[in-house]
């Protein structure tokens, strides 16, 4: 369901498929946790076209909401245009603004060079 690494200086969280109603608190933590042990590392989170779901989407604004509160820069990439349009519609706007791509390798470079 999830993979994680480290590409220049940025963790990268890959969401893979859906975890379902059921399975968005735990999806929740486990980024959450990711996001703690890397702090304050800039984080990117890529969905694939299997995680695009409504309670995926909801677990990734929980993390951008915990990235908010500690600082970390958090930026999303999915190639859906609705799933970008429903993220940033509904996405925390007293912290950091959740910015989303549509290609993983602007979202990496972008988010170290706003590191740097």
């Amino acid at each position: 369901m999830l993979s994680h690494t480290l590409e220049h200086g940025v963790l990268v969280i890959t969401l893979d498929q859906d975890p379902g109603i059921d399975g968005r608190a735990a999806l929740t933590t486990h980024i959450t946790n990711l996001v703690d042990a890397h702090k304050p590392t800039p984080v990117v989170i890529v969905l694939t076209d299997r995680a695009g779901s409504h309670a995926t989407v909801s677990a990734v604004l929980r993390a951008h909401q915990w990235c908010g509160r500690l600082g970390v820069l958090m930026s999303v990439v999915t190639h859906s245009a609705p799933v970008r349009r429903l993220l940033e519609t509904n996405a925390d706007t007293s912290g950091p603004r959740l910015v989303v791509h549509a290609r993983a390798d602007t979202a990496i470079a972008t988010a170290f060079t706003a590191a740097a």
